[in-house]
């Protein structure tokens, strides 16, 4: 008895690792079929036969399914015996959890795949949108619907077309593409790829996208657009066009409803009017008020008959008018530089007036025309037809040039106008307290003497951008200082700076944002060197060696001498009559 007891246990030992492995899952189980469609009573008439070669039923009249919690109806349809399938006809209607409802005129409904193809006048409808299409495919398992022949979509705000489209009746989000137009009462969308959200309403766009809205058109290449809240989020050369601006960026932000605007990186702004462009890295836009601020290294370019103005400083900003022909002001400071042509200039704030022509230039403002060097307490720059007309300095002017022999000429006075022909400095009129300074050449080669003079006005002409003439005015003092009598406090005037070194150029006024390109470097040709072959029999010579020191450089030759032009000499007291 005891040993039939220990053979049954040693043979269910034996079976147990069979039992448990014939029960195990197989690794990949095989996908489960959906359940039978079942036939709803109320059709009007059932007819058995054979269409297309598969046995099926013919059902007319009120015919209505259901599987799980989707239902069909329609006026007739085929109901296949062999497969777990129906086709519909004529006022063909699938409703899922009575959310969704798909009309159309035919239809085939997989009910194992639970995948449903409707053609004809196909409608969509879900409690937030309705979609119609020629065609439409829609999977029941993942409730999404799938169009390719061109869809038209319509909710409480929009309305929507693509050629192809996605729509997810669970998540209500549509991907769209293929000559997507989004159209609200405000605004129009217009892209190729584009994702939309019914319930938050958010746009989502892949690839160039325009807005055309009653305030102005956007554009950019990647982003967001919250239709309604009207906020973009735009990336990858973005811009927005309003009827007096176009500002750009790598990202672009803009509230339609503050009418607000913020760019970064790459900024462009440009003024329609008068084609100004501003650059930087930070651009902010308030359209209301027509003000726009550039920062982060920002340039001013302003191109006019050929000749361009460059405007540099840490903060720019265009404020428009409201008048038609009225270009507005750009307002620049902190460490402001100018760059144009024979003009350059630094000042710590200016104002350039566009409807004038006028640039105001304040707190320590220098310019240089050439070799003259321009000093007051503020100045303004006249400019007429684009070209330099006038320039105007307001207290303690100075004036400061150097000849060619590297001496100051210098004049000073209260103020000062001077006057430019095609950009060239052609008189200064000295107004007030005028005192002059200036030295007397020999044919450029030599200094034969100092002429300094006091007035109350003087008048100074220029040729080239050279001193020709003085002309005292009101009670004139003038001497003349022979070279040998010249002493170290008779050389400058009082106020005397010279600032050339602070002169801008053109580099650090353009920096990094119209600085142009660089040129790719062409790969130098590759010399192929030949070796020649040692006659047989000789040995090859050794090569000499490198001496411990480098031979001497031969001398160069003497540069010839540089020509020099000759230069009428200032008028001296002797030979210059005061004008009273």
């Amino acid at each position: 008895m005891r040993l039939r007891f220990f053979l049954f246990c040693f043979l269910l030992l034996l079976t147990t690792p069979l039992v448990w492995a014939q029960r195990r899952p197989a690794q990949t189980a095989p996908p489960q079929k959906g359940q039978r469609i079942e036939l709803l009573p109320g059709a009007g008439e059932l007819i058995g036969g054979v269409f297309n070669g598969r046995q099926i039923r013919k059902l007319i009249g009120n015919v209505s399914f259901r599987q799980g919690d989707t239902y069909l109806y329609c006026d007739s349809a085929y109901q296949y015996a062999d497969r777990n399938a129906i086709e519909a006809f004529s006022n063909v209607r699938v409703v899922q959890n009575d959310t969704v409802t798909i009309t159309g005129d035919r239809g085939f409904y997989d009910g194992d795949a639970r995948l449903a193809r409707m053609t004809g006048n196909v409608t969509l409808r879900d409690p937030r949108i309705t979609l119609t299409t020629p065609a439409l495919d829609y999977d029941l398992n993942r409730r999404i619907a799938f169009y390719r022949d061109g869809g038209h979509i319509v909710d409480p705000e929009n309305t929507l077309d693509s050629q192809r489209g996605y729509y997810n009746t669970e998540t209500q989000v549509f991907s769209f593409r293929g000559n997507v137009r989004l159209q609200s009462r405000d605004y129009t969308i217009t892209n190729d790829t584009l994702q939309f959200n019914t319930q938050t309403k958010v746009a989502y766009f892949f690839g160039p996208t325009r807005i055309t809205g009653q305030q102005g058109n956007l554009y950019a290449e990647k982003g967001t657009y919250n239709t309604r809240t009207r906020v973009s989020d735009f990336q990858r050369n973005a811009k927005i066009e309003t009827p007096n601006y176009l500002l750009g960026g790598d990202q672009l932000i803009y509230d339609e409803a503050r009418q607000y605007g913020v760019a970064r990186g790459n900024v462009s702004m440009t003024a329609k009017k008068d084609n100004v462009v501003i650059r930087g890295d930070v651009g902010r836009y308030w359209r209301t008020l027509g003000r726009a601020k550039v920062y982060g290294s920002p340039v001013m370019r302003s191109i006019a008959d050929r000749d361009t103005l460059y405007l540099a400083a840490d903060t720019l900003m265009s404020v428009e008018r409201r008048a038609a022909n009225d270009p507005g002001i750009i307002y620049a400071y902190r460490r402001v530089k100018i760059y144009r042509g024979e003009l350059q200039g630094r000042c710590d704030s200016l104002t350039y007036n566009r409807r004038d022509s006028v640039i105001y230039l304040n707190t320590k403002p220098v310019l240089w025309n050439q070799k003259n060097q321009l000093t007051a307490d503020s100045m303004e720059i006249r400019l007429r037809r684009q070209k330099i007309d006038q320039m105007r300095l307001y207290a303690n002017s100075f004036i400061v040039g150097q000849d060619t022999l590297l001496n100051f000429n210098q004049v000073k006075g209260r103020n000062m106008v001077a006057y430019f022909t095609n950009s060239k400095l052609r008189k200064v009129d000295v107004l007030g307290n005028a005192e002059s300074l200036y030295y007397a050449l020999e044919n450029d080669t030599a200094t034969t003497g100092l002429n300094k003079a006091v007035s109350a006005n003087m008048a100074l002409r220029f040729a080239e951008n050279k001193l020709q003439t003085i002309t005292f005015l009101t009670n004139p003092d003038a001497s003349f200082i022979p070279p040998h009598e010249l002493k170290e406090e008779d050389k400058q005037l009082k106020g005397f700076q010279w600032l050339i070194a602070q002169k801008p150029t053109r580099r650090a006024v353009l920096g990094k944002h119209f600085a142009p390109a660089a040129k790719p470097k062409g790969k130098p040709a590759k010399k192929v060197a030949t070796k020649k072959a040692a006659p047989k029999g000789k040995a090859t010579a050794k090569p000499a060696a490198r001496p411990s020191k480098p031979a001497a450089k031969p001398a160069k030759a003497p540069a010839p001498a540089a020509r020099t032009t000759p230069t009428q000499k200032p008028a001296t007291l002797g030979s210059t009559k005061p004008k009273l």
